[in-house]
């Protein structure tokens, strides 16, 4: 066990110039950059929700937003892997704490990759644990992942399937390079494979956990929160970095031209800019009321926190992703090249909308639900 030391805060800084200048290589090549994947360790973004007594800060969700949103202006893919691998370490630390210590003993910064929505492949119970065969895709950053969380119904003729996650060493994980998508193409989510590997008891946990929190009383807030009370605002983070780098790269373009005087040009700059302001707005909200939640009692969280959380970021991600679309229009054809970042950020942010958890239909229904409640 690392004894407990004041750990440093969060360094976007670390990264995002970095990840700015290697965005279209990075992309391209469907995965980070060696310099940038190589920088990850120093951003703090990997220790963030690691457990004190393993080195990590058992931070707060505001400034993990923050600094997300920060190197997303740089570059969103990065980003989205800087929210994951600190997302990762936090659902791996709902783990047994033998796992815990194969992970973080020597290190807190131990990057984590998973594949744990939906559940897929098939587990065999064996003395000891299990063993696990099958495929799983969007595996975000697992190229660089030191270890691997993948879920799967463990399924037994005595009793209800479980959903169980898993913990593996990247070494029993094979990629298969599928990711190819449209935007967010840096982030290396490719499908991942595994024969036949041997799981012990130990490197897993039950799903109800992750929606529960971590029940021990002398667990740190952070690890008390419930999975859906946090997951949309995390994947919402890079979207607003995204936005913000678009309006910056529209600005300058504008600037080029000369044409600030245009109304057309400064109504689009107005809206827009209030647009992502309102969304980051949102998103600060949220966040507040996550960390509000950390430190409330399990059993007195209220459904209705998670119903705002998941309505709030679906609304933060319809302004950005309109905020963008009318720079996008409005910028010209120099915006169309493909080392253009305003036109990665619209590709990027698209992407970003469409992941299941940020999709308004379930978000609206799940807010209804406890608002309209007799």
């Amino acid at each position: 066990m690392i004894s407990a030391l004041a750990t440093p805060p969060l360094a976007p800084g670390a990264v995002t110039a970095l990840a700015a200048r290697h965005a279209r290589t990075s992309e391209v090549a469907s995965r980070l950059h060696p310099e940038v994947a190589a920088a990850l360790p120093a951003t703090g973004f990997a220790r963030h929700f690691v457990p004190s007594r393993w080195g990590g800060r058992a931070g707060g969700f505001a400034e993990l937003v923050s600094a997300v949103a920060a190197v997303g202006q740089g570059c969103a893919s990065t980003a989205w892997c800087c929210a994951l691998l600190a997302a990762h370490a936090r659902l791996a630390a709902h783990l047994p704490a033998r796992a815990q210590a194969e992970l973080w003993s020597d290190s807190p910064d131990t990057a984590i990759a998973a594949a744990v929505v939906p559940p897929s492949g098939r587990l065999t119970p064996v003395p000891g644990g299990w063993r696990l065969t099958g495929r799983w895709s969007w595996a975000s950053g697992v190229e660089h992942a030191d270890w691997v969380l993948l879920a799967c119904l463990d399924e037994r003729p005595d009793q209800p399937p479980a959903y169980r996650v898993l913990l593996l060493p990247r070494q029993d994980v094979r990629v298969l390079r599928t990711w190819d998508s449209v935007g967010l193409r840096a982030t290396g989510s490719h499908t991942v494979a595994v024969e036949d590997a041997f799981v012990p008891e130990h490197r897993s946990c039950l799903r109800d956990v992750l929606l529960t929190g971590v029940p021990e009383a002398d667990a740190a807030p952070c690890h008390r929160v419930p999975y859906t009370l946090v997951a949309p605002l995390l994947f919402c983070a890079p979207a607003l970095g995204a936005a913000r780098g678009a309006l910056d790269a529209w600005t300058a373009l504008v600037r080029e031209r000369g044409t600030s005087d245009d109304s057309g040009v400064r109504h689009t700059l107005a809206r827009c800019s209030a647009d992502i302001d309102a969304a980051a707005l949102l998103l600060e909200a949220a966040a507040a009321r996550a960390d509000r939640a950390a430190l409330t009692p399990p059993a007195a969280f209220e459904p209705e926190a998670a119903a705002r959380n998941g309505r709030d970021a679906s609304v933060a991600v319809d302004l950005l992703t309109a905020a963008v679309g009318q720079l996008f229009r409005t910028a010209g054809m120099r915006a169309l090249a493909p080392e253009s970042p305003l036109q990665r950020a619209w590709r990027d942010i698209h992407v970003v909308g469409a992941h299941a958890s940020l999709r308004p239909d379930p978000a609206a229904a799940a807010y209804a639900a406890t608002a309209l409640r007799a």
